[in-house]
């Protein structure tokens, strides 16, 4: 059923008691949960009436199509954008004055005019709004559905004062490459929360160019590249190395000043551990116990999350519970002991931090070292706290190569004969070696596993040949003593 009437009744009701009881919210705190009031809808209109993005002011009518086709193309600088795809349109004309507004959405896939039909004077429901500005803005659906939240409704038609207010929000999440820091503090010993102008772009998200950007004093570092929290327009998760309780750390951004914090002593609650491999453990941590991975709170990764990912508020909060966050475990590693034994360093194994809906963290004996039997392990940490730290180490049979494909010259599946699980293909090697004696290499490509297949890439410029018989043997005993025959039509 149709809710526009009551969306209606909201906002009227909302101008009849004022705006004290409806504070205006600052557009990068998450959404509230109370219902849009006629003061936030009239400064989105005038802001993007300032912008030339919207004219007029019947916030209470539907907006249409065509209407929303030029006030989306303005916001997000979409004019004449560049793209392969023709468009035609069997209810559009050429001097139509939203033609080109028309021409320029559907040729970049943000609105759609299936069979030619664009159905200018036809209304935009919630649902399919959210979609248009996720899709314009580049950013993911989930954040753009909680800056609606406060007027959403799936079945409902947008009106032009709801379409200003989310496209004035949306706006401030464009990125920007000369967005600055406006506050750094500490999360944990492992975690900084940054909050710039602006989002950043792409380029300067990406870590190369962030380890350049972020610099700290007292030896402190960069550990991977900075996540934007969902749901926020412009705040950042931003791992570290382990930082320094009583040091107070200075951060330049792109040789600029850009804020002092505390290093912060808050190491992370985990809960046990717990042997996978012959060479690899786990480290688990529990939602329910408040804590949770950054995977399910930043826009990079929440499409993949589903259900599961959470928009956490200012205070890193929802649903009642406020959570620690762990971010990025590249180049993390743990201590492991062996009873009456020498410590041994683990280092971290590449994208097992939170997979298959687990946070169980896999760390890996050094190339060659394996758990001894019936001798017990200790694990201990600079950054995490865990309630049990031990397990008594069994022998795990290796899973066993089943069978070998090649995909393309330069790459190969390797199928195991039974679903490794919690990509455990991650950081191994098979060798595949020729009936003439050449050899070949193959290194698992990250988080390509399919159920018991995952794709492995040819090495050093290595190229199957075809014709040749290749035997794939396992390097290391991660897969048991197994091989496999691969021929290469």
């Amino acid at each position: 059923m149709k809710k526009f009437s009551n969306k209606i009744a909201i906002m009227m009701l909302a101008t009849v008691m004022g705006t004290a009881s409806l504070p205006y919210a600052a557009l990068n705190v998450q959404a509230a949960s109370t219902p849009l009031n006629a003061q936030e809808i009239q400064q989105a209109v005038t802001e993007l009436s300032k912008l030339k993005v919207m004219q007029g002011s019947n916030i209470h009518n539907q907006v249409t199509r065509a209407e929303l086709a030029k006030m989306v193309a303005h916001t997000f600088g979409l004019q004449g954008g560049k793209t392969d795809k023709s468009v035609t349109f069997t209810d559009v004309k050429a001097n139509d004055w939203f033609y080109k507004y028309a021409v320029d959405l559907v040729s970049l896939d943000i609105m759609q005019a299936k069979d030619g039909h664009f159905d200018p004077r036809g209304t935009v429901i919630d649902a399919e709004f959210v979609q248009i500005v996720a899709k314009a803005l580049k950013r993911d659906v989930k954040s753009v559905n909680y800056w609606a939240e406060r007027f959403f409704s799936a079945d409902s038609n947008v009106t032009r004062g709801e379409a200003a207010y989310l496209l004035n929000v949306a706006r401030q999440a464009i990125p920007s490459d000369k967005a600055t820091i406006t506050s750094v503090h500490a999360l944990n010993e492992i975690t900084l929360i940054v909050t710039f102008d602006a989002p950043l772009t792409a380029e300067n998200e990406a870590f190369a160019k962030a380890k350049e950007d972020f610099v700290f004093s007292d030896g402190l570092t960069l550990t991977n590249m900075p996540r934007l929290k969902t749901g926020s327009t412009n705040t950042y998760v931003v791992p570290t190395s382990v930082q320094k309780p009583g040091i107070t750390y200075s951060l330049t951004y792109k040789g600029k000043k850009a804020g002092t914090f505390a290093g912060n002593a808050t190491k992370i609650n985990m809960t046990e551990v717990r042997q996978v491999t012959n060479d690899t453990f786990e480290v688990e941590s529990l939602q329910a116990n408040g804590v949770i991975d950054y995977g399910y709170v930043i826009s990079a990764y929440s499409g993949g999350r589903g259900a599961n990912a959470l928009v956490l508020d200012q205070n890193n909060g929802a649903n009642g519970k406020t959570y620690q966050i762990i971010s990025s475990m590249q180049a993390r590693q743990v201590t492991i002991t062996p009873e009456g034994g020498q410590p041994i360093v683990a280092k971290y194994v590449p994208f097992t931090q939170s997979t298959d809906g687990k946070q169980e963290i896999k760390f890996r004996l050094p190339e060659g070292q394996v758990l001894t039997p019936g001798v017990t392990f200790t694990i201990t940490s600079d950054w995490a706290n865990i309630a049990n730290p031990t397990f008594v180490a069994k022998e795990i049979a290796p899973l066993e190569i089943s069978e070998v494909k090649a995909v393309s010259e330069t790459s190969i599946t390797v199928s195991l004969t039974e679903d490794p699980g919690d990509e455990l293909f991650s950081g191994r090697s098979v060798e595949l070696t020729s009936a003439d004696g050449e050899k070949l290499l193959a290194t698992y490509k990250y988080s390509s596993r399919k159920g018991t297949t995952g794709v492995f890439d040819i090495q050093q410029d290595g190229k199957l040949k075809a014709g040749n018989t290749y035997t794939v043997t396992p390097v290391g005993d991660w897969a048991g003593k197994s091989s496999a025959e691969l021929t290469v039509e």
